[in-house]
């Protein structure tokens, strides 16, 4: 039995959708013929001239009229592994009363209050997420009538890295198994019934992002310019900074002039340097986007489901905690990719402010800092320009456990420009930082006492 009739078969017996294993089916055939999705520099140009969302000249009747047929849709599959989290990453405070998930439903309900539009609010969980995030929830009155509040990311097997058949992990079964990355939305919503639940209902447009990132706000102002551009699809794009070396970022194909998304495993390693260059590539993907229901819908019907994003191999390990462990290969794909599938499909250049993404526990700190503050519609705001930067001592601060027992309350950093910590320092309480400080590694633990201020 070859390698991916077994995959086939475990997926067929799990009871994923039949669409689903079709779209396996097709990265898995692009792997066994070799297939890198590597997008070499030779073949693209840089993305040049987008138009600026703060350009946007449209009444407020206009936004309203699009916000009354728009969803917005939540990425929440994430576990926030990287931090020594095992469950929804958006479970965790970003204030002492509120959590990610709380401050999402705020805005939405915000929104909901300000423009009297019904703003169907979706989570795409995934089954490790599923279950804490409608716990969380319960107390909110999210559900617009003849919708859930969330659908269920496929799931397909890891591939063992050296024969492509299923990998096998007797001591935790469930390592067996990975998401297919967040192009798994597309499928994700038609397979759930989603798709054509919210064109029933009369919605047209959805707005996508990471649970991450609460930058991205229901912004009726944005809602009002996709529904004006006519365009399918549309990816938010940020003006990169030499900070911005990782992570997607739009180019034209030469071969037909297409927007696509190169993320950094599509980049091949001597083009590193190049994909890297912010006066090269000026804009990267913020992960936020849009896209018109109804041509979704006809697309996916045209092509059987399959959508054809390109592959991205990403070569792990079976348990992610285990270097030695075996092997594999995980077949993904990114959502932003779909801007190459669509004719007509645009990007837009936004401010920084919408691209708030907590991946790392200095991310965190500056969140639940007084350099960001949470308005009455539960919008984040900068309080501080530029945002000062941080940098916490992996060796000590990479967990939720380790970060919080050294920092259970943020210091002040809204006069800050620069937090370097070196070594195992612990944060006592009202502690202030004004412009560059580095606290130097001793060899031992050390303390910041309550009420210092420093720098």
């Amino acid at each position: 039995m070859s390698g991916l009739t077994m995959a086939q078969q475990r997926m067929s017996d799990a009871g994923v959708a039949q669409r689903a294993i079709d779209v396996f089916s097709s990265f898995y055939d692009q792997l066994e013929q070799g297939a890198t999705g590597m997008i070499p520099e030779s073949e693209i140009d840089p993305l040049v001239d987008v138009d600026h969302a703060g350009a946007i000249s449209l009444s407020d009747e206009e936004c309203r009229a699009a916000a009354a047929v728009t969803a917005v849709i939540k990425l929440n599959g994430g576990l926030g592994t990287s931090m020594g989290l095992d469950r929804a990453k958006t479970l965790l405070p970003v204030r002492p009363d509120l959590t990610f998930l709380d401050v999402i439903a705020g805005q939405v309900l915000a929104m909901r209050e300000e423009l009297d539009v019904p703003l169907p609010l979706l989570f795409m969980n995934s089954f490790r997420t599923r279950d804490d995030t409608l716990a969380a929830l319960e107390k909110y009155d999210l559900a617009v009538e003849g919708l859930p509040i969330d659908f269920l990311q496929n799931r397909e097997p890891k591939l063992r890295a050296d024969d492509l058949t299923p990998v096998d992990w007797p001591a935790d079964p469930s390592l067996e198994w990975c998401p297919p990355g967040h192009g798994d939305l597309y499928t994700a919503l038609e397979v759930s019934g989603i798709l054509d639940a919210l064109i029933d209902a009369g919605y047209r447009y959805a707005t996508v992002s990471n649970a991450d990132n609460l930058g991205a706000a229901p912004d009726a102002a944005m809602m009002g310019w996709f529904a004006a551009s006519g365009a399918p699809y549309a990816a938010e794009v940020c003006r990169r900074t030499p900070a911005d070396v990782k992570g997607g970022h739009l180019v034209v194909r030469k071969s037909d002039g297409r927007l696509v998304l190169r993320e950094t495993a599509q980049t091949p390693d001597e083009d590193a340097a190049a994909a890297a260059d912010p006066e090269r590539h000026r804009y990267f993907h913020t992960n936020n986007l849009w896209f018109d229901l109804r041509v979704m819908k006809q697309t996916l019907q045209e092509r059987d489901g399959v959508l054809g994003l390109p592959l991205i191999r990403n070569t792990k390990t079976v348990d992610p905690t285990d270097k030695t462990s075996t092997k594999v290969i995980q077949i993904e794909s990114a959502m932003g990719a779909a801007v190459e599938v669509f004719d007509g499909a645009t990007a837009i250049e936004v401010d920084r402010s919408r691209f708030l993404p907590v991946k790392t526990t200095n991310d965190l700190l500056l969140l639940r800092s007084d350099v960001y503050g949470v308005g009455e519609d539960f919008r984040v705001r900068a309080q501080a320009d530029p945002v000062p930067l941080v940098d916490l001592d992996r060796r000590f601060f990479t967990t939720i456990s380790d970060f919080d027992a050294r920092i259970p309350s943020p210091p002040s950093l809204v006069q800050a420009r620069s937090l370097t910590v070196k070594g195992d320092w612990r944060f006592g309480a009202d502690v202030v930082v004004r412009g560059d400080v580095t606290l130097e590694d001793s060899g031992e633990s050390r303390d910041v006492a309550t009420g210092t201020t420093l720098g």
